[in-house]
Formats: structure tokens, C-alpha cells, sequence
């Protein structure tokens, strides 16, 4: 996606690492301060504690799945004697989870704005309440600090709230929002949308959908015809179909990316209110089962809150790491 304005100072890249960690304050408590916990009573490493590490990781909604392998990982470095305290078990979690994350954790190449002969076109998608519209204005924020110019497409009609709401994220952003009356037809918005910001010679355009539940069929059948209608003026939009997720959700989310990823080819995630879950390990599972590249992480409310998503340091912030130690 849209790179950050400059490369981080030293600084910087702290007091965004220190955001990060406090943002996940809850999920941590329910990882690193029950690792920590089992450490501190100077237990000899053995099969029973390691057990008890899989409680742990499974209370964190880290998944069955990545928590069998770290697991049966663990139980095999004890038989070969390469676990002799608490620091080595904690360097072997943190080595599978980081692994586990990396794989998906991958940015979105937008070409540079003078390089854009037609504007790239995100299309955001996800049901009610995950925060679409702030992770759009947000998003907005972010591609132009970085260069580039935006459009903004009011696609959700079914609730006049949702246009209101992006207008108010255009103005604070300082772009346009292409919006129709409550009730209109989404793909006719969009098109429409498209159209303006082609003639405006706009690099972005960023489109509001419905939120909806990933259950209703018909529902998901208007997104459908949302991207062909985009095909209609750019046969290879929308070049980024990105999933807003609500970490609060937990496994919930999973089965939500799982329904969005076979209706309309999701292409990039995004996971909001990090900052109010004790579910953040379910990022482990969507990487596991879905492989679906991870673009940002929603910390905070405020419009610089939405981060890139970067492996290494959501791990180092669960597990109460200092940067810099892997």
C-alpha cells in the first residue's frame, strides 16, 4: 500500500514499536504474562510445562493448528536437550510465530503517482461494524502524505450515516467523496465514482461498500457486480479488494475472511481494534488458513493509528520483547 511519508528515525520507529505493545496490552496478558507466570516459579522445563504453554497459546486465539506444530516443536527440542530454561522456550515461540506471520505479512505495490496512468482503485469490503469507513479515512491520510491524490466513493448507501461519515473524513483529509442519495444502487456509486476520478486525473480511488453479513447470499452477490461494473471503465479493477476485520471478533473473523475471500477474491487484509481485544492471536489462524497477505493493524482511534503490519514486531509486542532481539 501507500508508503509511509519518510523512513522512520530511530525514534520514531520506538514510539511506534511503544504504540504497538500498547495496543496489544490485552492480547499480551493473555500470552507473555501467562509465559511469563510459569517461568517465574523456577519450574524445570519438561513435557508438563510445555503443555501447559499450549493452554496458553490457545487462550490467546492463536489456533489449534499453529499451536499443535509449536508445540510438538517444543517437545521435540526437549527430548534432543535444546530447552534448558525459560529464554529458550520463549526464542522457540517466538521463532515459529514470527515465521508463521511472515508469509503473509506483505504490502500491496501501488505503482508511484507518476507512474499511474489510471488510479488504482481499492475496493473495502467487511461487515457492519468493523470500521470500514475509519480505516478509509485513514487510509486516505496515508496515500496522501504519501503523494499521492485520492478519491473517495460513498458506496454504501444503505445507511445515510455511512455517507455522512465519509464526507466528514473527505473534509478532514482534504479529498473528494463521490456520494449519491441513501438508497442508490452501490455499483452505479462506484461507477460513477471511477468516472470522476479518472477525469480528475486522481491516483486513488478508495470505495465504501455495505457492511454486511458474510451469510446473506444476495447480499455478497451486489459486491460481485460492484467489481464488474469497475471492470466496465478498467478491466484489472479493483486492483486491491481489501477485507476489513474486526479483532475483537477472534475466530469469527476467520470464518468472515474465509466467506469475503470466495465471494470477491479478497486480496488484502486489514485488522481493526487490535487496541481492544484479548483475540489478537487470531491473526495466526487467518495466516495459517487462509494465507490471505495481512496489510495493516488498526492500534488506535487516531488517523495516524493504522499501521503496516510487520511480523517481527507484532510478535516482539506480544510476547513483551524489546526491539531489535530477534
Amino acid at each position: 500500500m501507500p508508503p509511509a511519508p519518510d523512513r522512520p528515525t530511530d525514534a520514531r520507529r520506538a514510539g511506534i514499536l511503544g504504540r504497538l505493545r500498547t495496543a496489544l496490552r490485552r492480547t499480551r496478558e493473555n500470552l507473555s504474562s501467562g509465559l511469563a507466570d510459569l517461568f517465574s516459579r523456577g519450574r524445570k522445563i519438561d513435557a508438563a510445562l510445555i503443555d501447559e504453554v499450549e493452554e496458553i497459546l490457545l487462550g490467546a486465539d492463536v489456533g489449534v493448528d499453529l499451536a499443535d506444530r509449536i508445540v510438538a516443536d517444543l517437545h521435540d527440542r526437549l527430548k534432543r536437550r535444546r530447552l534448558a530454561d525459560g529464554p529458550a522456550v520463549l526464542e522457540a515461540l517466538r521463532e515459529h510465530m514470527v515465521q508463521a506471520l511472515e508469509a503473509v505479512a506483505r504490502s500491496c505495490e501501488v505503482p508511484p503517482p507518476a507512474a499511474l496512468e489510471r488510479p488504482f482503485v481499492v475496493l473495502v469490503v467487511g461487515v457492519n461494524g468493523v470500521g470500514k469507513t475509519t480505516t478509509i479515512g485513514k487510509l486516505a491520510h496515508r496515500f496522501r502524505e504519501g503523494g499521492y491524490s485520492v478519491v473517495l466513493a460513498a458506496g454504501d448507501t444503505f445507511r445515510a450515516a455511512a455517507i455522512d461519515q465519509l464526507q466528514v473524513w473527505g473534509k478532514r483529509n482534504g479529498v473528494p467523496v463521490i456520494a449519491q442519495q441513501p438508497g442508490a444502487d452501490p455499483a452505479a456509486v462506484v461507477f460513477d465514482a471511477l468516472r470522476s476520478a479518472t477525469a480528475r486525473s486522481a491516483n486513488v480511488l478508495i470505495a465504501d461498500t455495505a457492511g454486511r453479513l458474510h451469510t446473506r447470499t444476495g447480499l455478497m452477490d451486489e459486491l460481485a457486480k460492484v467489481r464488474r461494473v469497475l471492470g466496465r471503465i478498467d478491466p484489472a479493477a479493483p486492483h486491491e479488494t481489501l477485507l476489513v476485520l474486526d479483532a475483537t471478533t477472534g475466530q469469527n473473523g476467520l470464518i468472515q475472511a474465509r466467506r469475503f475471500t470466495e465471494a470477491v477474491r479478497v486480496s488484502g487484509l486489514a485488522v481493526t481494534k487490535l487496541d481492544g481485544t484479548a483475540r489478537g492471536g487470531v491473526l495466526f489462524a487467518i495466516a495459517r488458513e487462509l494465507a490471505i497477505p495481512i496489510r495493516y493493524i488498526g492500534v488506535g482511534e487516531g488517523i495516524e493509528d493504522l499501521r503496516d503490519f510487520v511480523a517481527a514486531d507484532f510478535v516482539d509486542a506480544l510476547l513483551a520483547r524489546p526491539p531489535g532481539n530477534g
